[in-house]
């Protein structure tokens, strides 16, 4: 069964070196279910904050409201828990604070009837590491038109 991928963080691999990945599902209203099948969603600022409890919450994900919706809209930016073992949240946690790691989303996807998001441990990429990943992209691409001419 494949996945159905609703949005994509591409933003992630340009920002943050990607150290570890993991998935998790979501807790989500029916009209952000809706707006999402849409397309309607962005992960473009977004970032998983673990509370005291062990408790992980997808912050600041923005998901328009459903235009058929009524008064019982959804909010576009509010908190979302993220169901996890809690293991994996007193992991994260440890992870984020003793290395100074950020757990960011990578994508939110359909697998089977649910919907899952990918978050990964990720660490900030300084500026100089961002134009060797494009320097290292364009060498790539240019060493694959030649093969590809010859």
């Amino acid at each position: 069964m494949r996945d159905k991928t609703l949005i994509n963080h591409r933003k992630a691999f340009h920002d943050y070196h990607i150290m570890d990945r993991l998935e998790a599902g979501i807790v989500l209203q029916g009209t952000e279910v809706k707006s999402l099948r849409a397309g309607r969603g962005n992960l473009k600022d977004s970032w998983v904050d673990v509370d005291d409890n062990d408790e992980a919450f997808l912050m600041e994900m923005h998901i328009s409201p459903y235009s058929f919706g009524n008064r019982a809209n959804h909010e576009d930016k509010r908190r979302r828990k993220l169901l996890l073992k809690k293991r994996e949240t007193i992991r994260l946690r440890q992870m984020a604070q003793e290395r100074g790691l950020t757990i960011v989303p990578l994508r939110v996807y359909f697998k089977g009837a649910h919907i899952k998001v990918e978050i990964a441990l990720a660490k900030g990429k300084k500026l100089y590491d961002k134009r060797e990943t494009a320097r290292r992209r364009q060498a790539d691409l240019d060493i694959k038109r030649a093969l590809k001419d010859t």
